[in-house]
């Protein structure tokens, strides 16, 4: 476990008990689930196509409702949770029209912030994620990796203590990708926020993550937990250490044993 997640330990941002998910009258998307993430901690949740990764998240934003069972956010219900949440999707769904930072301000300016407020908000955040030189740009002059920092920076605006992230690098390239992992546990570390991480990259998953939690599809189910016990200080050179690949390995047999089942 990091540090800033060991500073909150048993403290509880997310409860979720016996929670089945169906559509309609359908199979079963999720059935008896039990999770808890505990405040400043990073899970990772991995698992093959179909089995309900996503819809945890859906649940967990209040964006759907688990036809049994119990989930809550600080306590809340997660209607009632959702000014404390933001959500980052697999497409940065960014709005064409406008530039990059009245794109970061959007939320801000649905909340009635008022203008020299929203400027510094949005200055701030600029330089968190780097992309002062980008401020008045259009989305589609920007690469991949600009436009989910954009999107990053839009969903912090708003100060969560909780950042559901489904897949959102999924679409970049490798270097990309590294590149993004090692931003975002920096943005982490500076602003402790929870995180629930949806990937279909056991290594992503390694790497960002206190826990990693496997499901198990049809319906999705947990099948297994592992503590990611790696230094808290994580950079480029772990990703070649043999601690790094020996979780991968445990984890990616973990995985096999879903799809074997």
């Amino acid at each position: 476990m990091n540090s800033s997640a060991a500073i909150a330990q048993n403290v509880p941002q997310i409860e979720i008990f016996g929670v089945t998910k169906s559509y309609g009258t359908g199979q079963k998307v999720l059935e008896s689930l039990d999770l808890t993430v505990c405040r400043e901690e990073f899970v990772s949740i991995i698992g093959a196509s179909g089995c309900g990764k996503s819809t945890i998240l859906k649940l967990i934003s209040g964006l759907t409702s688990p036809t049994s069972g119990t989930i809550r956010v600080e306590g809340m219900t997660p209607v009632n949770a959702r000014e404390t949440v933001s959500y980052v999707f697999q497409e940065a769904t960014l709005l064409p029209w406008r530039t990059v930072s009245d794109n970061i301000g959007l939320s801000l300016e649905l909340e009635g912030v008022a203008g020299d407020r929203r400027k510094k908000k949005i200055a701030s955040l600029l330089q968190l994620v780097g992309l002062n030189h980008v401020a008045d740009a259009y989305p589609r002059e920007l690469s991949g990796g600009m436009k989910m920092r954009v999107s990053i920076a839009r969903a912090l605006a708003t100060n969560p203590r909780l950042l559901l992230l489904d897949e959102p690098f999924a679409a970049l390239d490798e270097m990309s990708r590294d590149h993004l992992n090692e931003e975002l546990l920096r943005l982490r570390g500076e602003q402790k926020w929870a995180a629930v991480f949806v990937t279909h990259s056991v290594a992503e998953a390694v790497f960002l993550s206190d826990r990693i939690i496997v499901l198990a599809p049809n319906p999705g189910r947990i099948h297994a937990i592992f503590p990611v016990t790696l230094p808290s200080s994580r950079g480029a050179a772990l990703r070649t250490s043999s601690e790094f690949d020996a979780l991968v390995s445990r984890i990616s047999h973990s995985l096999r044993e879903t799809l074997a089942a």
